[in-house]
């Protein structure tokens, strides 16, 4: 055991970075949305509204992702948090990281076809492979399989050298974080001595299982997740988290994750003004200020991110993490007004 208990680590947070996570913004979320006795939410990435709400409290919780390799990795970390934090441990090496990117790569169609037909399914050593590159991996694109490079019959290959026609689904290949904070997985932990990390992993790994232990997790299409009989049909008032991958309009950038559409944001916008103004809903909708145009029964949530990878420029990247914008429907609570981040303000 280490010098850090289970305890120290609640509310746990994600072993993994996630562009447009919502960790600065839990708490004002959790104001709007109260004490529901239902929870979905349909684009769960790094899970970090769900990881801060406030405890106690009961009823389901289900969320879901796309990407079959997020779904996954939460599933063995609620199913299996030793065996995937055992395959999580290991130091970054560049060599490593693009071996096991193209394995994974290869491994992505089938992974995502049992997790979609199994709510039980996960691999424990896909989960903590992808756990710890997408800790060592700069930028976006980890897993994606749009990248020029490709396994072949052992190989890492450039398809830009071989024949048109002849390309697949590649890799990207790129450096790992190599400064003080290039430690895989690890580069999140402080120095624990003779304790060990590996240990440490395990210790998160299985705070984070004991949170998840009865939330549903889902891997597919969004609206899977979003009918009558996971949201209205159960008792009390459900909270909805719609935080979709920013659209065409917000000026990002297209390849940011491994699953990505800039338009699924105009589908989730319909989707929420269709539903809105129902009193069984509670919904909260991210994007960037000018993404949605909100009736004026809902509330606008202003605040700064810190920005991001992700960003165009630095320019465009101190512009747009200011434009964050959280939308808020009538029926849900009204949240004290504060300011998150820089001098932007919370509507009452």
């Amino acid at each position: 055991m280490t010098d850090l208990s289970i305890a120290d680590t609640v509310p746990p947070p994600a072993p993994f970075p996630w562009f447009g996570g919502k960790s600065k913004v839990a708490a004002p979320i959790w104001e709007r949305l109260g004490s529901v006795s239902n929870y979905v939410e349909p684009f769960f990435g790094s899970g970090a509204v769900l990881l801060q709400r406030p405890q106690p409290f009961t009823g389901p919780e289900t969320i879901n992702d796309a990407d079959g390799f997020v779904a996954n990795a939460w599933r063995a970390i609620a199913r299996d948090p030793e065996a995937t934090a055992t395959h999580a441990d290991w130091p970054v090496n560049e060599v490593d990281l693009h071996a096991r990117h193209a394995w994974l790569v290869g491994q992505r169609g089938d992974l995502t076809t049992r997790l979609m037909g199994d709510p039980e399914y996960f691999d424990a050593k896909i989960a903590g492979w992808w756990l710890w590159g997408i800790c060592a991996w700069i930028g976006g694109g980890w897993c994606s399989g749009n990248g020029p490079w490709q396994s072949s019959d052992g190989r890492l290959v450039d398809t830009r050298l071989q024949a048109a026609g002849t390309a697949g689904q590649g890799i990207n290949r790129k450096l790992p974080h190599l400064g003080d904070a290039g430690q895989g997985i690890n580069r999140k932990l402080p120095h624990l001595g003779d304790a060990g990390r590996g240990a440490f992993i395990a210790d998160w790994f299985t705070a984070l299982s004991v949170r998840l232990r009865d939330v549903r997790v889902c891997c597919g299409d969004w609206t899977r997740v979003m009918g009558n009989s996971v949201t209205i049909k159960h008792a009390g008032i459900t909270g909805v988290l719609l935080d979709p991958p920013y659209a065409d309009t917000a000026g990002r950038d297209g390849d940011l994750y491994a699953v990505d559409c800039q338009q699924v944001a105009h589908a989730v916008r319909e989707w929420a003004l269709a539903h809105g103004d129902d009193p069984r809903l509670r919904i909260a909708l991210c994007g960037y200020e000018g993404e949605h145009d909100m009736p004026a029964s809902w509330s606008a949530f202003a605040w700064k991110a810190n920005g991001g990878y992700g960003l165009q420029g630095d320019k465009a990247g101190r512009a747009n993490a200011t434009r964050e914008r959280i939308w808020f429907s009538p029926h849900c609570l009204s949240g004290r007004n504060r300011q998150i981040g820089l001098g932007l303000e919370a509507a009452a």
